[in-house]
């Protein structure tokens, strides 16, 4: 219940303190929460405003693990003033165990890389339509390290008239993102280099074996000091995660 009210806290400040813009989105990372060697995990997440990101893992060893994560985000319409869209493709390897007296938490560490492409758009209204008052574009790629905990709820939730699991977890990501180049209006520019803390909140309930519905709230931070290159993008998605494989219950 602790981390339930905490997430509601950090979505609370969040609501207040979205409306900064950057040209880097963060994606949701991937949290497959192995527990047993030969687990496979696939997860899909999006939201409304265009952000859609898919996971997959592989439990390969008794405690080593591979990830990949992959995001796409197109926003903004025909008459908006902000037009945005990302790509951003990683992998990563790492390490398992459950931990706990009865084993319900699981612990990850990993590490990866990835890269990227991201362009902006900021527009006004003329008696033509929407015309470019600033294009922004760049490539980019990152490293990360990312701490995943998770913990099964012991009592399972009692809906739709059969018992379903509930699970609640955190992900933290030190991701230092850099640009490899970087233009303005098509004019190269001088590039910038994040060091992002990325905390991620989820909570996950059971639909059937191996599927579970995830609902995920996370943001981010910069510390340094950027003109463009900056945190102020938060992630809210609705996704589905599925396990299978390994010795499951």
């Amino acid at each position: 219940m602790r981390i339930k009210i905490f997430q509601l806290l950090v979505l609370t400040i969040l609501l207040g303190g979205s409306s900064c813009s950057s040209i880097y989105m963060p994606n949701v990372p991937a949290t497959p929460m192995f527990r047993e060697q030969g687990e496979v995990h696939v997860a899909v997440h999006s939201n409304i405003k265009g952000n859609l990101s898919a996971n997959a893992g592989v439990a390969v060893g008794k405690h080593i693990a591979v990830i990949a994560n992959g995001s796409y985000i197109d926003r903004g319409g025909e008459q908006s003033n902000s037009l945005f869209e990302q790509r951003l493709v990683e992998g990563g390897i790492g390490y398992f165990t459950k931990i706990g007296k009865e084993k319900r938490q699981v612990l990850e560490i990993y590490g990866g890389y990835g890269v990227g492409r991201s362009s902006e758009v900021n527009r006004r209204a003329s008696t033509t339509g929407m015309e470019p008052v600033e294009t922004l574009e760049m490539n980019f790629d990152k490293i990360f390290l990312q701490l995943n905990y998770s913990s099964t709820r012991k009592n399972k939730l009692n809906l739709f008239g059969k018992k379903r699991a509930l699970n609640y977890g955190t992900a933290i990501r030190v991701s230092r993102v850099g640009m490899r180049d970087f233009f303005v209006n098509k004019v190269a520019t001088a590039v910038e280099e994040a060091l992002f803390i990325e905390p991620l909140f989820y909570t996950r309930m059971e639909l059937n074996k191996g599927f579970q519905l995830q609902y995920t709230n996370g943001f981010n931070f910069n510390v340094l000091d950027n003109t463009y290159l900056k945190a102020g993008n938060a992630v809210f998605t609705l996704g589905v995660t599925y396990n299978f494989g390994g010795k499951r219950k």
